[in-house]
């Protein structure tokens, strides 16, 4: 993901958030990779995770305007940084699981989210709740599941990814330039 918004010319950092937990962790898409790495991603605090954010943040301003981009718990990842860091001028969650769980949180820049119709974590009713709390946040929905938007998933949707994709870059486009 990362070397594809580099692709289209953004200063793109990926933040190894794991390390905190596992150095140099990588996994796959297989049942029982994806519980290895709920199980690590469950050991890491939101505060960590943001404090390795926030570095990033501060690495990238030298670039110019800053937006962070996250798929599943980075989607919620992204949320709670545009809530509680400064320095970003958008965000983009994809499939936040988390995000209903903060929904008092009020993001400081423009977010633009893309959720599953078919997705259980959030499900729609939760993102749907969360939207109402912040009429300020755009969305999308894809008739798709979680996950829609990784190529190596089975939920894997091509046309909602791209249509996502689409979305998000002339969403960065505009708040970021």
């Amino acid at each position: 993901m990362a070397d594809g918004y580099a692709a289209d010319g953004y200063l793109t950092i990926a933040p190894a958030l794991f390390d905190r937990v596992q150095r140099n962790y990588e996994t796959g898409y297989a049942p029982d990779e994806i519980r290895a790495g709920v199980a690590i991603m469950q050991r890491i605090d939101f505060d960590d995770a943001l404090n390795d954010v926030a570095a990033a943040i501060a690495h990238a301003k030298s670039a110019g305007r800053v937006a962070i981009v996250g798929y599943c718990w980075g989607g919620t990842v992204a949320w709670l940084a545009a809530s509680r860091l400064p320095g970003l001028a958008a965000a983009v969650p994809y499939y936040g699981g988390g995000m209903p769980n903060y929904m008092d949180e009020s993001p400081k820049c423009p977010v633009l989210c893309h959720f599953g119709e078919r997705d259980k974590s959030p499900s729609p009713a939760q993102a749907r709740a969360l939207l109402a709390r912040h009429p300020e946040v755009a969305a999308h929905f894809y008739d798709a599941g979680h996950g829609f938007n990784c190529d190596q998933r089975g939920s894997y949707d091509a046309q909602s990814s791209r249509l996502a994709r689409t979305r998000t870059l002339e969403f960065l486009a505009k708040q970021v330039g």
